[in-house]
């Protein structure tokens, strides 16, 4: 192998490093505090205890939430000491990144998912002897193929004449379509978000006269049998094993040693499940006998953006967190508001007030929901308009067109639109098309497009279907 003359020899290292190359860590420096309205000032000196802020969108909660960690860590708080929860990864690495902005050079706490503070957990406490490896956690995918081939399974007992689950009549001819595998996998997810296993179910099968939930009983304890031989969690029995955890009182001490405040965001999207791992994190222990007075709890959310009931998300969480979460004294925990919106014009503000005057909010205090839903807001304008269409493929060609004309005739930068569909899987495909095809630039959010229907994937996918086409023909 040969070099060109032309090309000069690295440098010599220099002393005391180890190649041509030397990195060097520069630390950030911490960013000046923002000036903070009386409500987001309410929230950052409180005192202590539980606590409920209903925070809207554009109410400045997440500036709210990192300035509560900075406030405590300047007043001599150990980081460490100090847990924040939300709902995904991208949520999770921004707060971690405003929270390293605001604090400089100072340690953050720890900004984690749910589902990664109960893999954390569980991971903890799993017992060497059971588990060689780590337990590993299903995909989507992966538990699809489990529901399916275990329903597809039970077919061939039966012709084979060996034990098997009995589905009603009504219901067998199903056990092989994608459908009712969706079906029974949310069975088995609501079920563990319930705290329900198999023997619970079954005895609520028996009470309702449900042959069908008996039936999802049985199969609910082969697949978690199934589970524990193969050493792996789906999402919603992690959640479940890790609030068994959290209950078991020599747990629940080291917890309780280890982390002097938690404050989650977007409460709204908790299902039944996150808010007993909550309770055992965070909950009033001075209403035990022998307890010690409550956890410091700050949880941010907005019932009126509970949007994921078809995940499991419950919003009675939100709305009994002042019963669920007491002060040590035995008092409902109490709801802050921030109040000012600094995203949505008034005109926008007026149009989601006729919206939620539908949507009543019972269970929380009349004044602090009135003052939720009429926001003050710090600049005018706005418009909200409503089209109709006699087809999809017309809406999507409007749709495009609108884009454009804000755009070329307006001047509204491209990074300043937004499309929100209901069903990104049915939808986003198509729309991705009529954008593209329109000549609008567009980003997909990773976390609302399926792996089939990236670009890249796309090709490969046909390619080997192809193939496995071919093959099959001979």
């Amino acid at each position: 192998m040969s070099t060109s003359s032309t090309t000069s020899p690295h440098r010599p290292a220099r002393p005391g490093t180890t190649g041509p190359y030397r990195l060097v860590r520069t630390l950030p420096g911490s960013v000046e505090p923002p000036l903070l309205d009386a409500a987001q000032r309410a929230v950052v000196d409180h005192p202590g205890g539980p606590l409920l802020v209903l925070a809207g969108p554009g109410t400045g909660k997440t500036t709210t939430l990192v300035e509560a960690v900075a406030a405590r860590i300047a007043k001599g708080a150990d980081p460490a000491r100090l847990l924040i929860l939300t709902f995904s990864r991208k949520a999770a690495v921004e707060l971690r990144d405003r929270m390293a902005a605001r604090l400089g050079a100072a340690r953050g706490p720890q900004a984690t998912t749910f589902h990664s503070f109960c893999y954390a957990l569980v991971r903890a406490h799993q017992d060497a002897d059971l588990f060689a490896d780590p337990l590993r956690l299903l995909s989507g995918p992966e538990q699809d193929v489990t529901v399916r081939d275990l329903l597809a399974g039970q077919l061939d007992l039966e012709k084979e004449g060996r034990p098997h689950i009995r589905w009603p009549d009504e219901l067998r001819a199903c056990l092989t379509t994608r459908g009712f595998a969706d079906e029974v996998r949310a069975v088995l997810a609501r079920s563990r978000e319930l705290g329900l296993g198999p023997d619970s179910l079954a005895a609520f099968a028996r009470t309702t006269g449900r042959p069908d939930w008996g039936a999802a009983a049985r199969f609910l304890a082969e697949y978690l049998d199934v589970l524990d031989a193969q050493g792996v969690l789906d999402y919603a029995e992690l959640v479940h094993r890790a609030v068994l955890l959290a209950e078991r009182p020599e747990v629940s001490a080291l917890l309780a040693e280890k982390y002097d405040a938690v404050l989650v965001d977007e409460y709204q999207d908790t299902d039944p499940a996150q808010v007993r791992l909550l309770h055992a994190l965070a909950g009033n222990r001075g209403s035990a006998p022998g307890g010690g007075g409550g956890r410091d709890l700050i949880a941010f959310g907005d019932p009126d953006q509970s949007i994921y009931a078809f995940r499991g998300a419950d919003v009675n969480g939100i709305l009994d967190f002042p019963e669920t979460f007491r002060r040590a004294d035995g008092a409902p925990a109490p709801v802050g508001v921030l109040t000012t919106s600094r995203r949505s014009g008034d005109r926008l503000l007026a149009a989601t007030r006729l919206l939620t005057r539908r949507m009543p909010l019972t269970r929380l205090p009349s004044a602090k929901v009135r003052a939720h839903r009429e926001l003050r807001a710090v600049r005018e304008g706005g418009s909200v308009e409503a089209y109709t269409y006699p087809t999809a493929s017309t809406e999507l060609d409007n749709i495009a067109d609108l884009l454009r004309r804000a755009h070329l005739e307006d001047g509204v930068p491209w990074s300043e639109m937004a499309v929100l569909v209901r069903a990104g899987g049915r939808t986003l495909p198509s729309l991705r098309r009529a954008l593209t095809s329109a000549g609008v630039p567009l980003e997909v959010d990773g976390d609302d497009l399926a792996l089939r229907h990236e670009p890249a994937v796309g090709p490969l996918l046909t390619a080997l279907r192809a193939v496995a086409e071919a093959a099959v023909r001979g």
